[in-house]
C-alpha cells in the first residue's frame, strides 16, 4: 500500500513535510544502522525514476537471488542473511533527510518533485518474499530468495539484499569447511578423546566493524563453537572465550613483579599462597631454568582466573619454558581444588608441538597420578586455514581447539560469493537473459524448488519447476532435465521430496514464518552437512550435486532462448 503524506504546493514545486502515517515496523531495524534504503547503488534509483517516468513502476515483477558457482571450489554453500533482510524490509522507509540528499545528487537533480514524493511513500507492503531457511545447504542456480511485487520496490531491494546475503553465506560456508576439516563431517575425528572445537579469533583482522560482526555471527551458523568478539557476544547472546596475549607475558620480568599482588587463591575456607606452592612444584620438577618473568605472568593469570586457567606458552620457549611454567602453576591450582584447562600455541609447527605438549602432560599425569593432565586442551592459533587443518589431520596432531582468525573472517581463499539478483518474470511473462557464457544464461519464469532424497535420505538433486507443473511426490517417478544441454531427460523415483522455499514475508501480513535463532540455524546447518554424501564434502574434487528442471521449464527455456536469439 502507498502511504498518504501531507503535502503543500509552493509555486511550481511540491514540498512535503514527510510526516507519513505509517504502521510500526514488525521487526527491529537491521543491526547495522547503515542498512537503509540508501544502502544501495545509485543506478537502482535512476532505474526507479525511469520506471516511474514511463508509468511502469507498478508492473508486477519477480526477481530471484541465486549464485552460479559454489565457493572454495566446493559443491555446497550455507545460506545465511535472511534474518537481516527481513529486518530491512520491515523497516524500509526513505526519511525526509534521505529525500533531501537524493535531490542534491547531480544525476537526479532534474527529477520531478512528484517522484521524490512517491519515494517518500514507498514501503514493502506490496512485496512478497520467499526464502530457503537460514542455515540450509544450498546449491548453484537454485533461488535462495524470490522477491515479487511492483518492479520499483523490488528493484530497490536488489543491492541491499545481495549485500546482506553474499558475505554471510560465504563466511558460513568457509566456517563449515573448516569445521569439517577439523572434526570431520559427522564429528567423527577425536583428538585424545575430544572432538576438536573451532573458535573465531578474527576481529582485529576483519574488514571493519561490520565485517567483523558479520563474521562472528555467521561463522557460528557454519558450526563454530564460540567467538572472541565481545560485542557480538553481547548483541547475539553467543558464547565468548579468550586467554591472554604475548604482551601480558612480556609485561612481567621477574617474580618480584608480584610483590603487590595478594598471591593467594581460595581453597575451601582458607587462602593459599599460590606463588609459594607453585615454586615448590617448580623445584620438585627441576624446572629452575624456565623464564621467571613468564612464570610470574602465569601466576598472575592464575590468581586472576583460577577457574579458567589457560596460558599462551610460546612467548620464549614452548617446551623448555612455557609448558613447564604452566605445569608448575597448574599443579598448585589442582592442589587448591581447581581444574586448569590447558595451553595455547601461537607459533612454530603447531601439529608437532601439540603432540609434544600431550607427551609432557601424560608424563605429569603418570608421575602424580592426575588424569586431569590427560584431558588438558591444547589450543592452536596462528594463520590457520582449511589447507593447514587438512594437512595436520593427515600428519597427526594433538590440537583439541582451533582459534581461527584472518583466514576465516576475510575468506582469503575466495573473497566473494558472487550472488546475483535477476528479473525472471514481468507481468506474468517469463524473462530471459542470454549470454555467450552458458553459465550466465538465466532460467526464466516464476519457479518452485524441491529437494530429492535417496533411499539413505541423503539429498541428491534439487528440482526446479514452473508453478503450473505437477508437484513431485515421494515414491513416484519424475523426469528431470539438465537445463543447458540437449537431452531426453532422466527418470528417478525419489524416496523423499521436500519443497525448500517458503514465504517468509507477505507485505500485507509482514513476517509469515518464525525465523530460527542463530543457534537453531547452526543446528540446521550441522544436520544438513551430516546428511550429505561424504564425497560431496571432500576438500578436493568433490562430487557434483545435480540441479535439474522440469520438462515444462526446459521446454520454455529453450523456446525463449531460440526466439530471443532471432529477435
Amino acid at each position: 500500500m502507498l502511504l498518504k503524506s501531507l503535502c503543500c504546493v509552493k509555486g511550481n514545486s511540491i514540498e512535503s513535510d514527510y510526516k507519513s502515517i505509517i504502521m510500526e515496523p514488525q521487526l527491529p531495524p537491521p543491526v547495522n544502522n547503515l542498512v537503509t534504503p540508501l544502502h544501495t547503488d545509485l543506478y537502482q534509483l535512476t532505474m526507479a525514476y525511469g520506471y516511474w517516468k514511463t508509468n511502469r513502476h507498478n508492473e508486477d515483477s519477480v526477481f530471484e537471488l541465486f549464485f552460479r558457482k559454489s565457493p572454495f571450489k566446493g559443491t555446497y554453500t550455507i545460506f545465511c542473511g535472511i534474518d537481516e533482510v527481513l529486518k530491512f524490509v520491515s523497516n524500509f522507509r526513505f526519511t525526509a533527510e534521505d529525500i533531501a540528499y537524493l535531490k542534491t545528487i547531480p544525476s537526479m537533480a532534474h527529477c520531478e518533485p512528484e517522484f521524490f514524493e512517491y519515494l517518500s511513500n514507498l514501503d514493502c507492503s506490496e512485496v512478497k518474499i520467499e526464502s530457503i531457511p537460514m542455515g540450509s545447504v544450498v546449491f548453484p542456480r537454485v533461488p535462495l530468495v524470490i522477491v515479487s511485487g511492483p518492479i520499483v520496490i523490488a528493484q530497490l531491494l536488489e543491492t541491499t539484499l545481495l549485500n546482506l546475503i553474499n558475505f554471510p553465506s560465504l563466511v558460513a560456508t568457509n566456517a563449515s569447511r573448516m569445521v569439517i576439516a577439523a572434526r570431520g563431517q559427522k564429528n567423527d575425528i577425536k583428538v585424545y578423546g575430544k572432538i576438536p572445537k573451532c573458535v573465531e579469533f578474527g576481529l582485529r583482522r576483519a574488514q571493519g566493524p561490520d565485517g567483523a560482526f558479520s563474521a562472528s555471527k555467521y561463522c557460528m551458523v557454519g558450526g563454530f563453537d564460540s567467538i572472541a568478539n565481545v560485542q557480538a557476544g553481547k548483541l547475539l547472546n553467543l558464547p565468548v572465550g579468550g586467554t591472554h596475549a604475548h604482551s601480558f607475558v612480556m609485561s612481567f620480568n621477574a617474580l618480584d613483579d608480584l610483590k603487590n599482588s595478594p598471591n593467594v587463591v581460595k581453597k575451601g575456607n582458607e587462602m593459599i599462597d599460590l606463588v609459594k606452592l607453585s615454586l615448590k612444584y617448580r623445584e620438585e620438577l627441576d624446572y629452575m631454568d624456565t623464564n621467571e618473568g613468564e612464570l610470574a605472568a602465569f601466576l598472575a593469570y592464575a590468581i586472576a582466573f583460577p577457574n579458567t586457567f589457560l596460558c599462551l606458552i610460546d612467548t620464549y620457549d614452548t617446551l623448555e619454558s612455557g609448558i613447564k611454567n604452566f605445569i608448575a602453576v597448574a599443579l598448585a591450582l589442582i592442589d587448591c581444588g581447581y581444574k586448569p584447562i590447558g595451553v595455547r600455541l601461537d607459533s612454530g609447527d603447531l601439529g608437532a608441538l601439540s603432540l609434544d605438549c600431550h607427551e609432557v602432560f601424560h608424563g605429569i599425569a603418570d608421575k602424580y597420578n592426575l588424569d586431569i593432565f590427560r584431558q588438558m586442551d591444547v589450543v592452536a592459533s596462528s594463520d590457520i586455514n582449511e589447507a593447514l587443518l587438512l594437512e595436520m589431520k593427515e600428519k597427526g596432531h594433538g590440537i583439541t581447539m582451533f582459534g581461527i582468525g584472518t583466514n576465516l573472517v576475510t575468506c582469503q581463499a575466495q573473497p566473494a560469493l558472487g550472488g546475483v539478483f535477476k528479473l525472471t518474470e514481468l507481468n506474468g511473462i517469463p524473462r530471459i537473459k542470454l549470454s555467450a557464457d552458458i553459465a550466465k544464461v538465466l532460467l526464466p519464469g516464476r519457479k518452485r524448488a524441491f529437494r530429492f532424497f535417496d533411499e539413505k535420505y541423503r539429498p541428491f538433486m534439487d528440482y526446479l519447476m514452473e508453478a503450473k507443473d505437477e508437484v513431485p511426490m515421494a515414491g513416484k517417478e519424475v523426469c528431470v532435465f539438465d537445463p543447458f544441454t540437449k537431452n531426453k531427460g532422466r527418470r528417478f523415483v525419489p524416496t523423499l521430496v521436500k519443497e525448500i522455499l517458503q514465504t517468509v514475508w507477505d507485505g500485507k501480513r509482514g513476517v509469515t514464518v518464525a525465523q530460527p535463532t542463530l543457534m537453531e540455524a547452526r543446528e540446521t546447518c550441522i544436520k544438513a552437512i551430516q546428511s550429505l554424501d561424504p564425497d560431496m564434502v571432500k576438500a578436493k574434487d568433490p562430487k557434483k550435486y545435480d540441479v535439474c528442471v522440469s520438462n515444462t521449464l526446459y521446454t520454455d527455456l529453450h523456446a525463449l532462448w531460440e526466439s530471443s536469439k532471432h529477435e
